[in-house]
């Protein structure tokens, strides 16, 4: 499966890592070093995922997520967290519609595997959506649920993320954790 993913991340070493591992096993990619250039290219790329560092200058991956959120034309669009954030920072992704959480630091293998799980997703959504006739949007127009209900544990509906040793985990558990132990993250 190909297909097109902006990378966004400040560390230009980070960016041309992702990079690369993407473009070995066949995706195209497109980079941009914060979230304001994000938002500049995104329309003019037109990708299948974003990947977004959370710590950026200017314009910070969770206020990206969330602005890619508010606009109709990327709502849609499938969002990876990828960093060396904490619990505290995943969960805040999880409240901007962010899909997926990866550690840093990842296997390569980990970043190819949320990828196409997201990209996956984000098919089968604009299928779904094409095969409806009349004007209402479909239930999972984004695919985000889908995913959610994939990485759930328990009773939890959270956002699947991978740790660096690639174990699933709830993120949405996780904070609720950080949130009811003081200083626990």
């Amino acid at each position: 499966m190909s297909g097109r993913v902006l990378v966004v991340d400040d560390n230009k070493v980070i960016r041309q890592l992702i990079r690369v591992n993407l473009e070995l096993e066949g995706f195209e990619v497109v980079t941009a070093a914060d979230g304001a250039e994000c938002l500049d290219v995104v329309h003019q790329v037109c990708p299948d995922v974003v990947t977004l560092d959370v710590v950026m200058p200017r314009l910070d991956g969770i206020k990206t997520a969330e602005r890619l959120r508010a606009d109709p034309r990327t709502r849609h669009l499938p969002v990876a967290i990828i960093s060396a954030c904490g619990e505290h920072e995943a969960a805040g992704g999880v409240g901007s519609g962010v899909d997926a959480f990866l550690a840093k630091p990842f296997e390569p293998s980990e970043l190819v595997r949320v990828v196409r799980q997201l990209m996956h997703h984000e098919r089968r959504a604009r299928r779904k959506a094409a095969g409806q006739e009349g004007g209402e949007e479909p239930p999972a127009a984004d695919g985000r649920q889908e995913l959610r209900s994939e990485g759930r544990q328990g009773e939890s509906d959270g956002v699947p993320e991978v740790s660096p040793q690639g174990a699933p985990q709830d993120v949405r558990s996780q904070a609720r954790r950080a949130g009811s132990a003081p200083g626990a993250h």
